[in-house]
């Protein structure tokens, strides 16, 4: 279990619902007593494969700020680059939404890692997902310039072939990413803002596990729960820029 480093709701779990004909699993973060629906995140994790139990941190933060958040298992690894299970779980998180006590319409996509240029793929070619866009799209420590696992083609380059996302675009990486340089989101930042498309990025002083709330783990070749000041400050970060998105808080810090 994951130390609850949120400040608020006490947070409810509910693990290991299948979604989808891959028969993948993914856990829920609730508000305990929130007024539903609860403005809603569907969490993406990295390249690692099946690693969803990595964002529990984030989303039990997340939760506490009154959001229910659903983090799916993903393998970056299936013959697809995990196109499938990405897809599968958001069309489940559209359709079943409303009975675990969020909205299905209308909620944020987000993603770390490699979740993150999944997400923002979505919301640029909104018709894999019959024209559906995100509320918003939050993107952490992620890449731009490579194809995006959820549409085989490079935000950045979907951009400068003039797609839009037509929805705001929230951002954050760690200034001291080593796995991932804060430059990706800088440059998709100025290709955003060029336009006048709606575009904030935040960068907390810590690394590429850090902003997860977790710290990479060399013998377990995984990123673990940490407390380490840094991640802590720049997971609540991450927890309000998701909030501010969704539409129950005013903000999260500074924007660039």
């Amino acid at each position: 279990m994951a130390p609850d480093m949120g400040m608020g709701m006490a947070v409810e779990t509910e693990r290991g619902l299948v979604y989808g004909p891959s028969g993948k699993q993914l856990d829920v973060y609730r508000p305990a007593g929130a007024p539903r629906p609860a403005p809603t995140v569907l969490l993406w994790h990295g390249i690692g494969p099946d690693e969803r139990d990595v964002l529990e941190p984030l989303a039990r933060t997340a939760a506490a700020r009154g959001l229910l958040v659903l983090v799916p298992d993903w393998r970056a690894d299936a013959a697809d680059a995990g196109r499938a299970h990405l897809l599968e779980s958001l069309a489940f998180v559209r359709e079943e939404a409303g009975g675990l006590g969020g909205d299905g319409e209308s909620f944020v996509l987000a993603g770390w890692s490699a979740g993150a240029g999944a997400a923002l793929g979505v919301a640029l070619r909104p018709e894999i997902v019959e024209g559906w866009r995100p509320r918003a799209v939050v993107g952490v420590a992620g890449r731009y310039d490579v194809p995006a696992r959820t549409t085989g083609t490079a935000p950045l380059a979907d951009l400068a072939a003039g797609r839009d996302p037509g929805v705001p675009v929230r951002l954050v990486h760690g200034t001291r990413d080593t796995a991932v340089d804060a430059r990706y989101s800088r440059d998709l930042t100025e290709a955003l803002r060029a336009p006048g498309r709606p575009v904030t990025l935040q960068e907390p002083e810590t690394d590429h596990a850090g902003v997860i709330m977790t710290a990479y783990d060399p013998a377990a070749d995984r990123c673990v729960p940490t407390t380490a000041e840094h991640a802590v400050r720049a997971g609540r970060v991450v927890a309000g820029v998701l909030a501010e998105a969704a539409g129950t808080a005013t903000g999260a810090g500074g924007s660039a």
